[in-house]
């Protein structure tokens, strides 16, 4: 091993990889998985939607009650909820002509934007926020006011910009006052390309939902950070304790079920990627010491001669590939431990390196050339002293 060092180095090379990427992965895993909590989106994680499911029940019967939007909010972990709709206009739910200037008699003019009916809640939970004017609230609710709030792509394409002027759009042949263009929300990205107006008038206009009258009504609730999963299981039985089963909730995945499925995913990979490394690092060591055995031909005959058994000269083989494997472990694991601080600390981590991961890595490596070795080790142990000093 110390006459040729530059064989030794490119033996260890494949294992040294091998015992890197394996502290690597697991480190930077354990590293990862500890940041999923905090990085993990609030947003999705406080979203719970509730869909009404009328193909069970009959089609006109509107599963959210009147006061749906209350009960919502009196469950324990709720901040904000609402309901949201699409009314068909013209026998089209999709979109609907609308125009910031009086139709003319007859004709149809306008663009083609979908039309939202929502609740103040619905706006709250979905945290729309305006460039210009304001949020419609209860009062336009209650009160059933021609107002209308315009998402900012549907703004552009009705040439509005500001709302100070009290401009009026018409939905079909029906006029409404814009009273805010909403500049961004963090849910329901759909908004800013519709026109969305108060839950209340949008039935007096068109009808309530239902049968051939606008898509099903849906509720959209944003909870505290760890309610989801209650607010979830407790939304159909507060919205209808007589028929629960009509609702479908959508609850947000539990972190910690998502966390250990990224760790599973994120482990199953990349040791694949070290074990392939190990076998290739493997392989290397047994090439190189099949090669050392087939050059020292003389010396195992010179050893034999001098009284040395077979069981000698296998094991003499099978250490020097398993100290090689060491080698490339002891290397490999520092390698290894200095990527996961080095990445943790250009990410801003907290490192994470368990003991019961990093203390066995150089053994991995030592097993690793052991197991290399045992083919070149055997034939090394079948060499006849005789023939061998012929050589």
């Amino acid at each position: 091993m110390f006459a040729r060092p530059g064989r030794v180095v490119l033996t260890t090379l494949g294992t040294l990889l091998g015992v890197a990427a394996f502290v690597t992965v697991l480190g930077l895993t354990a590293t990862a998985s500890g940041q999923i909590s905090s990085r993990f989106t609030a947003l999705a994680a406080t979203e719970v939607t509730v869909e009404d499911s009328p193909d069970k029940h009959d089609a006109n019967d509107v599963g959210f009650p009147a006061d749906a939007e209350r009960r919502l909010t009196a469950l324990n972990g709720v901040q904000a909820a609402g309901i949201f709709w699409q009314p068909s206009i013209t026998g089209n739910e999709d979109a609907a002509l609308v125009s910031a200037r009086p139709p003319s008699l007859g004709s149809e003019e306008g663009e083609p934007l979908t039309i939202m009916a929502a609740s103040p809640g619905f706006l709250k939970a979905a945290r729309a926020q305006v460039k210009s004017g304001r949020l419609y609230d209860n009062f336009h609710e209650e009160s059933k006011q021609q107002v209308a709030l315009l998402g900012k792509a549907a703004a552009t394409r009705l040439g509005i910009d500001r709302v100070d002027v009290q401009p009026a759009i018409f939905i079909g042949d029906k006029p409404f006052t814009v009273i805010g263009i909403i500049n961004d929300v963090q849910r329901q990205p759909d908004i800013l390309l519709s026109v969305i107006v108060p839950n209340t008038t949008a039935m007096r206009a068109w009808g309530n939902p239902g049968s051939g009258n606008g898509s099903n009504v849906k509720a959209l609730i944003e909870t505290r950070l760890g309610a989801a999963q209650l607010v979830a299981r407790q939304a159909a039985p507060a919205l209808r304790p007589d028929q629960p089963e009509r609702f479908k909730v959508i609850a947000p995945p539990d972190p910690k079920q998502l966390k250990q499925q990224v760790n599973t995913d994120l482990e199953s990979l990349f040791l694949a990627l070290a074990v392939i490394c190990l076998i290739i690092g493997a392989v290397g060591i047994a090439n190189t010491t099949l090669i050392a055995v087939l050059e020292r031909t003389a010396e195992i005959g010179l050893r034999r001669s001098l009284g040395a058994r077979r069981l000698h000269i296998a094991f003499q083989f099978l250490c020097e590939s398993a100290t090689l494997g060491l080698l490339g472990g002891l290397v490999g694991t520092s390698i290894g431990v200095m990527t996961v601080v080095g990445v943790a600390i250009a990410r801003e981590w907290t490192a994470i390196l368990e003991p019961a991961t990093v203390l066995p890595a150089p053994l991995i490596g030592a097993v690793t050339g052991l197991l290399a070795g045992f083919y070149p080790a055997w034939r090394a142990s079948r060499i006849e002293p005789v023939e061998a000093l012929r050589r």
